[in-house]
């Protein structure tokens, strides 16, 4: 049976250790325990404590190698207490063996032991009084600890430091303890590893371009890929509006009595569609008519006096002036009055919002009211913003996306493109943009709104990329 990967594999580091196969056995579960662990807290837990079934040691402390480095389990306690003295100088002794590995090397009576590994690093007070900054920690040696220690760095595959675990008896530690602890490093720290935050992307990046050849071909297809041709595309809202409409407006000032017509119906010519309130025009028109036939008695009877009278031959050219001005007020007043009801002036499809927004509402003269549309004759309308406009130009094409039919799509072209922006019902500021359907047989229904997609002029993926970094650079910086 061949060992799992990252399990015990003594012969790696010693050729001549010999290994009790009990502790063979040992070192199997200890790794399969470990790599069965749901929680690095139970990951430290298991490395501290049953790591004693192993090998005999009298103190053990697992040390996460997070900036700024904490002790995180301690053999003996369920949990560690940071502000305890014996783990603020655990978590000493620690950073000093982690930052100075130098300051950890074997005496020289202890060389012959530690050499079978690279991983497991055996020392004592006296290897640590070299450090000047491990002062402290070689001070209260004696308080805390036995006389051996024995240091376990802990890191990834990428050789990028996870801590090290530390482990303290009273006997030195011999070939086979660290060739045992440098087989069970490899486990604990695949393990911490899996536990550990995921490399972010600048510490992959860095990977990927570390010098060499792989560095050479990723800045080689970088290079290709920025010369890349591509076609700048916009996203914009876009509604499918009538083509020539007939829009249909306010005959005069008044109010909107009743609309005949309901929104998207189809009317032909002559049908009505709304009439204004007529009350004040049937009272004018009434005494319009009072003034006319009164102009017109008065000049009746002028005329007849003036047979006899040369006097009253004077007065019939100031009676015919006042019956004329009385039948041109009753005769303006009766083509406003027949003005009060508007019919279609040619067949389409009444388009406008709400019936009950115009009942009662004031209206002047020439206002808009609603359209008289060809459902047939349509075209498409889109609002390109000012920030992402990409120089649209007359006869580029245009994808239209429909929010009523996700799987269809219509193609047209553009007819005209506004020179100046103008705010939208949304607030944006905007360029409209009027296009033909290209397929004359298969155009959307009117009113259908969604989504366009604006193709403009080929350009290299690089500037497609920093198009928008480098508009906001310039606003910003004034070049």
């Amino acid at each position: 049976m061949h060992p799992a990967p990252g399990g015990p594999s003594p012969g790696n580091h010693a050729n001549n250790v010999r290994i009790d196969p009990q502790q063979l056995a040992m070192l199997w579960q200890l790794a399969a325990r470990a790599r069965d662990a749901q929680t690095e807290a139970t990951l430290g837990f298991t490395v501290v404590n049953e790591t004693l079934s192993l090998l005999p040691y009298r103190q053990a402390a697992w040390w996460r190698g997070t900036a700024p480095g904490t002790v995180a389990a301690v053999s003996g306690l369920p949990e560690s207490d940071p502000n305890a003295p014996y783990v603020q100088w655990l978590g000493a002794l620690c950073r000093v063996l982690a930052r100075a590995p130098e300051t950890a090397a074997p005496s020289a009576a202890d060389a012959t032991v530690a050499a079978p590994t690279e991983r497991a690093r055996a020392f004592t007070a006296a290897d640590l009084a070299v450090d000047p900054s491990a002062a402290h920690v070689v001070q209260d040696w004696q308080a805390w600890w036995p006389e051996h220690g024995l240091w376990l760095p802990l890191a990834d595959r990428s050789g990028r430091s996870l801590g090290g675990v530390v482990f303290a008896r009273d006997a030195a530690w011999t070939a086979v303890d660290c060739a045992l602890l440098g087989e069970l490093a490899q486990v604990w720290a695949h393990a911490f590893a899996a536990f550990g935050p995921r490399p972010s992307w600048f510490e992959r990046a860095r990977v990927i371009l570390k010098p060499g050849r792989q560095q050479r071909r990723v800045l080689i297809a970088l290079a290709i890929a920025c010369v890349i041709p591509v076609r700048l595309t916009v996203l914009a809202p876009a509604e499918v509006t009538p083509k020539d409409p007939f829009v249909v407006r306010a005959p005069l000032d008044g109010v909107i009595d009743r609309l005949y017509v309901q929104p998207n119906q189809p009317v032909a010519a002559g049908t009505p569609l709304l009439g204004l309130d007529a009350t004040t025009l049937q009272s004018r028109y009434a005494l319009a008519r009072k003034d006319f036939d009164t102009a017109q008695e008065e000049y009746r009877q002028t005329a007849q006096l003036a047979v006899t009278d040369d006097r009253n031959r004077l007065d019939m050219a100031e009676r015919k002036g006042k019956l004329d001005q009385s039948a041109v007020q009753l005769d303006y007043t009766a083509q406003q009055l027949a003005r009060v009801r508007v019919s279609a002036a040619r067949a389409g499809v009444a388009v406008f919002a709400d019936p009950n927004e115009w009942t009662g509402k004031a209206v002047a003269v020439g206002e808009k009211i609603l359209l008289l549309a060809d459902p047939a004759h349509v075209e498409l309308s889109a609002y390109v913003p000012v920030a992402d406009n990409v120089d649209v130009k007359a006869g580029a094409t245009i994808t239209l996306y429909p929010k009523s039919s996700p799987l269809a799509t219509y193609e047209a072209r553009i007819d005209s493109v506004a020179y100046r922006a103008e705010p939208t019902p949304d607030g944006v500021l905007a360029y409209r943009i009027r296009a033909t359907f290209s397929d004359a047989t298969a155009r959307p229904p009117l009113g259908a709104m969604g989504t366009a997609r604006i193709h403009g002029n080929w350009v290299p993926l690089f500037y497609y990329v920093l198009r928008r970094p480098l508009t906001l650079a310039r606003q910003w910086l004034g070049w």
